[in-house]
């Protein structure tokens, strides 16, 4: 069975080429454009892993992550953040807030799938 994920970016070249490089690795892929989408796609889809954007509209990705850990259902899903905010404050919320990883954009894409391919075993 190959793994779930559900990528969570407003940007839609990001989300084309994620999408792309997801499904060439092999992945199920869902897609969500906002927070509060990412929520409903989360219950739905039932994600092994999250590629989790910070600065969307509807709710942040850092409320979607605590949204996700509060989550009895959700709470074990992987979370990576991925997202143009870098400073050491986001880098430490996000941990904080329960992410399994924090990627900085722009990202390489070899070291991306290494990060997740690691996070799912």
């Amino acid at each position: 069975m190959s793994h779930r994920i559900l990528i969570v970016d407003d940007e839609p070249n990001i989300v084309i080429s994620l999408e792309y490089l997801m499904k060439k690795e092999g992945f199920q892929v869902a897609v969500a454009t906002d927070g509060e989408a990412a929520l409903q796609q989360a219950s739905s889809f039932v994600p092994d892993l999250i590629l989790l954007d910070i600065m969307m509209p509807r709710k942040s990705g850092f409320e979607v992550c605590q949204a996700l850990r509060a989550d009895p259902a959700l709470a074990a899903v992987k979370i990576i953040m991925l997202t143009a905010k870098g400073r050491e404050t986001e880098v430490a919320k996000g941990l904080a807030l329960g992410a399994d990883a924090y990627i900085t954009k722009p990202f390489s894409t070899r070291d991306l799938v290494v990060q997740i391919k690691s996070l799912l075993g």
